[in-house]
């Protein structure tokens, strides 16, 4: 990552103002947070910086407020939560785009401050100028702690830093260089897991993965179209008509690049999500039948190829993994690849909120090499797309 600009360990940036994007869009029910994961992973970077007597400004958005209103998406539901991680007392910036604000900062004894939900504002997701010139004056120094953000032109993420001195922060370089190792620095074989339900949002990931992959396991509803395409009954099951052509060149493209292409030969149906199922061959599927996961025939060809394997990216549940009737498939993969990582035979690196999610109920969130909360910008980083916040912080 030599080609991102990042703050030097001797710069000295005693009293100075720091604009820290983050990303605090977490989940919050009746005005409590749920899962304050993305505010720990935070915790030690922001102490770092505090500890050299900085000030530090907290920038996020959550929700999306300019569609769905702005009821429920304050940040003040946040402050809480971060005074207790952090054991300081926190200012919450509401009314914040004016000159005082600034001033205000530097003249209080406190250090940490949190703005208002970003997304209040519709110049934020215009990426307009001025507005992102008003946020660049409340501070000296601009770090963007935001890869999951980062694939969005907006401006507190991008337009910013026209007016201000701006760096990558640390979770971006950490994530960024664990993508790597999947291209650049990969011990083979190489294996990629994909899931979830539509092949349409997966397709630019398939196809740029399948070139650099020994082994490419299409698991979730997605596989439901590959069953399909190869004249299996699939029942109920979700899947995306007319996408034959797509499987058809995704199936060439393996086969042009040497890639092993796994689809499931089993899978675990039922007559809906709140029935325990049965575990069928692709041939014994009835017309009636929803498939809900992978079948044990599945798992235990995944697991081989999982220990054959050295490098491994997963992106996307094997199945309805929310209902503990059809978490099997999505669980015993978690399982297998943490005691593989823990072994030291596997580098392991997972992505998506829903993976995540999986790997958590799991149990196996400790054994992965990393995991990315980031959604749109991991995959579209794998994709081969240029990230937007992240070119402006080039050298």
């Amino acid at each position: 990552m030599n080609n991102l600009n990042m703050l030097s360990v001797n710069e000295d940036i005693k009293d100075k103002i720091i604009f820290l994007r983050v990303d605090f869009n977490i989940p919050i029910n009746d005005g409590k947070v749920i899962d304050d994961t993305k505010i720990v992973k935070m915790k030690e970077i922001i102490n770092k910086l505090l500890s050299k007597k900085t000030k530090i400004i907290l920038c996020s958005h959550l929700g999306r407020p300019q569609k769905n209103g702005k009821e429920g998406l304050s940040l003040e539901q946040v402050k809480n939560k971060l005074e207790n991680i952090f054991k300081k007392d926190i200012i919450f910036l509401n009314n914040y785009l004016n000159k005082e604000t600034k001033d205000n900062i530097k003249k209080s004894n406190k250090q940490l401050f949190l703005l208002e939900n970003i997304r209040y504002y519709k110049e934020e997701e215009n990426n307009d100028p001025m507005f992102a010139k008003q946020l660049a004056g409340l501070a000296d120094i601009y770090i963007n702690e935001a890869f999951s953000c980062s694939h969005r032109a907006h401006a507190s993420v991008t337009g910013i830093t026209k007016f201000i001195k701006s760096y990558a922060g640390e979770t971006i370089i950490s994530e960024l260089n664990s993508l790597e190792k999947i291209f650049n620095k990969s011990n083979k074989p190489v294996t990629c897991i994909i899931g979830g339900s539509k092949i349409s949002t997966k397709i630019d990931l398939i196809s740029n993965l399948i070139k650099k992959v020994d082994f490419m396991i299409i698991g979730g509803a997605m596989a439901n179209n590959f069953i399909k395409y190869n004249n299996f009954e699939i029942g109920k099951s979700l899947f995306e008509p007319h996408k034959e052509e797509t499987i058809k060149e995704i199936f060439s493209a393996a086969n042009k690049n040497n890639c092993k292409l796994i689809i499931p030969e089993d899978v675990v149906v039922s007559a809906n999500e709140n029935i325990a199922g049965k575990n069928k061959s692709l041939s014994e599927i009835e017309s009636s039948d929803i498939i809900f996961d992978i079948g044990t025939n599945t798992i235990k060809n995944i697991s081989e190829i999982i220990n054959s394997s050295k490098t491994l990216l997963w992106n996307g549940p094997l199945g309805f993994f929310e209902k503990d009737f059809f978490a099997n498939g999505s669980n015993e993969v978690a399982k297998l690849i943490k005691i593989n990582t823990q072994k030291k035979l596997l580098t392991s690196i997972a992505g998506g909120g829903d993976t995540a999610a999986a790997i958590k109920k799991a149990k196996a969130e400790d054994g992965f090499s990393y995991i990315s909360t980031a959604g749109g910008a991991f995959l579209e980083w794998l994709e081969g797309k240029i990230l937007p916040g992240l070119k402006v912080l080039e050298k």
